[in-house]
């Protein structure tokens, strides 16, 4: 987030200003990236004095967007359990949880493509770090064989973009489960098994994988 913003305590309503902004953002500036700071504050129903006293530049708000972003994937760790659960289960619940993110920040998802902001969430130092601890609990575990976790974590976020790239209907999306129809469901398994397969490990057959996950 912003300097301005991070550099004092934000009261409980200033909170929630900010949280209406950056949501607004994200829906005004995926249809038009382009678009005014008077056209966000007007989505986020705020004053336009009311936003650029939080961001006062286009460039604070693209930048406190990457950081909502980057924060939502560190989020994502915990809520996978990648520390504490099975591993191979963190893996798949944050692959699913990462493509969520992709779909819903489009525009932030550009931004970090293209260089822009304080840190995209491949390049957090914070998030290379869990990454590499999941990996190295799943070297220890059997379920990989690569014991590099550095690598395992740069052809992760490889895979995590061009999966995310492919068109609905892809051959690789379709061949990928057992009932087509489920799209997330499609890139999460196409990812996990190209990369368990990468790494040194058969991957199980399609009807196990959703198990492996905590689902039914």
């Amino acid at each position: 987030m912003s300097e301005d913003v991070r550099s004092r305590p934000v009261r409980a309503d200033a909170q929630q200003s900010i949280a209406r902004i950056l949501d607004a953002a994200q829906r005004v500036l995926a249809g038009d990236p382009g678009a005014s700071m008077e056209q966000v504050a007007a989505a986020a129903g705020l004053g336009r004095a009311t936003v650029h006293r939080h961001f006062p530049s286009r460039q604070s708000l693209l930048a406190a967007l990457v950081d909502d972003l980057n924060a939502r994937y560190r989020n994502a760790f915990e809520q996978a359990r990648v520390m504490s659960g099975p591993p191979l289960v963190g893996l798949y619940r944050l692959t699913e949880t990462a493509f969520e993110l992709k779909v819903s920040h489009p525009f932030v998802i550009s931004l970090t493509s293209a260089g822009q902001g304080p840190e995209t969430p491949a390049s957090d130092p914070e998030i290379q770090a869990g990454l590499e601890r999941l990996f190295t609990r799943l070297r220890a575990a059997g379920e990989i064989a690569v014991d590099d976790p550095a690598w395992c974590r740069r052809l992760y976020v490889a895979l995590l973009h061009e999966v995310h790239e492919l068109p609905p209907g892809s051959p690789a999306l379709t061949g990928a489960v057992e009932e087509p129809g489920d799209d997330l469901d499609a890139r999460v398994e196409l990812l996990v098994s190209t990369l368990l397969g990468a790494l040194g490990r058969t991957p199980l057959p399609h009807h196990h994988s959703r198990s492996r996950r905590g689902g039914s």
